[in-house]
């Protein structure tokens, strides 16, 4: 280990568990996993641009816990969450013979992790599953929580389930080999924590904005774990969005997720869309007067000095608004969305004119 190991506790009672972060953990996922109960089979769920050399790693590591070890890899990108692909691991699953002992162990970035753990979820009416993010994006955000699932053509995350997992091992060395574009996407999450919920973070971002994107080691762990205990506590408060608290991590994702949808699925990564989705999040509010220009420009000043687009891409502004009535927060036929009061907070809006949806979207 070069640098300290950081822990962070999602609280959750019976379903509580750690994450922990380092840089050069990786070959310590066997003997945490096995300290975690009685298990006897792991099946890996990776991509084919993870599985050499992350995936492979990680079953020497499970292999010296004496553990039985299949690995299963899926052509990477977001077109693989899909419903076909969750059918093939299912089958895949019953063909190794997994059983209440089986943990499914995921090794990759977002999409593996959501793809693998509604799998795991839905397998056996349910069977352990544990997260070995490799992405940015996967480490700050989506690998803690419990939100699984899969895409449908006409809306992202629409079939999926809460199934936490039994653990999380993040190793940010694995980010080293991580593509930059990918890299720079999940700085989009790590923005958005500190709009939603730490100032203290926007102004780390931004003061260290070279060393961010030099990927340095010690800086990330701050960053990764800081993240994550800002989601553990939104997820300890309103574990399966029935509050509204939870509601504010999807900040940009309403906007981001009809861009990826229309776009089609992969060619706007989500962090990607995150990013634009945070740039009309942000003039949504100052067009009702919510915040000012200041606001506005000081986050998308962060976003584009961490290499983030925050211009809309060229699709149809009807189209884009009808794709966002597929939103999991719309309720009663209406528009909702997360919009920032100020830096560090904000709150979840409800029935939205269309038109100023619309007059945003064509700003």
């Amino acid at each position: 280990m070069n640098t300290p190991q950081q822990t962070v506790r999602v609280e959750l009672a019976e379903r509580s568990y750690d994450i922990r972060i380092g840089s050069g953990n990786l070959p310590e996922v066997g003997a945490f996993l096995v300290s975690l109960g009685d298990v006897s089979h792991a099946v890996i769920v990776t991509d084919t641009n993870v599985q050499e050399p992350h995936a492979e790693r990680v079953a020497e590591s499970l292999a010296g816990q004496n553990l039985a070890v299949d690995l299963i890899a899926v052509e990477p990108g977001e077109p693989s969450k899909s419903v076909e692909l969750a059918n093939g691991l299912w089958e895949g699953l019953l063909e190794l013979g997994a059983d209440r002992r089986t943990v499914v162990v995921a090794v990759g970035g977002g999409v593996v992790g959501d793809l693998a753990g509604f799998v795991a979820a839905t397998y056996a009416r349910g069977i352990r599953f544990f997260q070995t993010p490799t992405s940015l994006l996967a480490q700050v955000d989506s690998s803690v929580g419990g939100k699984v699932g899969v895409n449908l053509p006409e809306a992202k995350n629409m079939v999926g389930a809460f199934l936490q997992p039994i653990g999380v091992l993040i190793d940010t060395a694995t980010l080293d080999t991580l593509p930059r574009r990918e890299y720079l996407a999940g700085l989009a999450e790590a923005v958005k924590y500190g709009l939603i919920l730490d100032a203290e973070l926007f102004d780390m971002l931004e003061a260290n904005t070279a060393a961010v994107l030099e990927r340095e080691a010690d800086l990330l762990i701050d960053v990764v774990a800081r993240c994550c205990r800002l989601k553990a506590e939104v997820v300890r408060q309103d574990e399966r969005e029935e509050t509204g608290v939870r509601a504010v991590l999807n900040y940009g994702h309403t906007f981001g997720h009809a861009f990826e949808k229309l776009a089609g699925y992969g060619e706007i990564l989500h962090g990607e869309g995150v990013a634009i989705g945070m740039a009309c999040a942000a003039r949504l509010p100052r067009r009702l007067g919510r915040v000012d220009d200041a606001f506005v420009a000081r986050q998308n000043g962060l976003l584009g000095a961490l290499g983030l687009a925050v211009d809309r891409p060229s699709l149809d502004s009807d189209a884009v608004l009808d794709a966002m009535m597929h939103d999991k927060k719309v309720a009663h036929g209406r528009l909702r969305f997360v919009l920032p009061k100020r830096l560090g907070e904000v709150e979840l809006v409800g029935d939205v004119d269309p038109a100023d949806v619309l007059a945003v979207l064509t700003e």
